[in-house]
């Protein structure tokens, strides 16, 4: 076999692997926007619930709850997928390991909430019992993870970001998302009282906007840019 058709043989295993790291960075775009959305439209158009008052999680009870099971498992497993292909793309380097980590852990996290549905809160749905069982604690606690592993995440990544001039504005991004989503939870954390105009399931949905926004963004720089160099 001459040197030219070895060539000639590689080039289809190096376009497929392209392709592969494409649609695997396309899941980090395509699972927080629909993700979103999909919560967005639930929240206004779903009777006898207050996207002002109540969470997004509960949603995913009563006769309509499997629609926000399923974004839950959908969005989690994209980007869970996503996180895959952030380790090829970064990889070798500073945050090439612990990035796509807890992102993957974002994922999962977004899976196991889908699994485990949370109890009833804030008054949604109306008249359902508020009592505590152990698929609502697991719940609380897939989401619990899952935030901070998001923050993480956005930390990690700003470092390897500012080793990279041409990254540098993904750096303050990345701990402006970081700051914003702290602060949006603590907003959350204040307003989760018992008064039914307190807007709970506002903050919440915003700090999820944020956080889910960032991993949106980074995916489509990654698609349209070569890597942050690693220094």
């Amino acid at each position: 076999m001459t040197m030219a058709t070895s060539k000639s043989a590689s080039a289809p295993v190096v376009a497929e692997r392209s392709s592969a790291l494409r649609l695997l960075l396309a899941c980090g775009l395509i699972g927080p926007l629909l993700f979103i959305v999909a919560f967005l439209v639930e929240g206004a158009t779903r009777p006898g619930y207050n996207a002002w008052r109540h969470v997004i999680s509960t949603l995913s009870l009563g006769e309509q709850g499997w629609e926000q099971t399923a974004n839950f498992l959908l969005g989690g497993t994209l980007v869970l997928a996503f996180a895959f292909g952030l380790r090829r793309a970064l990889q070798p380097g500073v945050g090439s390991t612990w990035g796509p980590i807890l992102i993957g852990i974002v994922g999962l996290c977004t899976i196991g909430a889908g699994i485990f549905a949370t109890d009833p809160a804030f008054g949604y749905p109306p008249g359902a019992p508020g009592a505590s069982t152990l698929h609502g604690t697991l719940h609380s606690l897939f989401g619990t993870v899952s935030f901070f592993a998001l923050l993480a995440a956005s930390i990690i990544l700003a470092r390897r970001f500012w080793g990279d001039p041409a990254w540098r504005g993904w750096a303050v991004y990345s701990i402006a998302t970081s700051i914003l989503s702290f602060v949006v939870l603590l907003l959350f954390l204040f307003a989760s009282t018992p008064d039914p105009n307190s807007p709970a399931g506002l903050f919440q949905r915003l700090s999820i906007i944020v956080g889910w926004s960032w991993i949106a963004l980074v995916a489509v720089g990654l698609m349209s840019r070569k890597a942050p160099i690693s220094r």
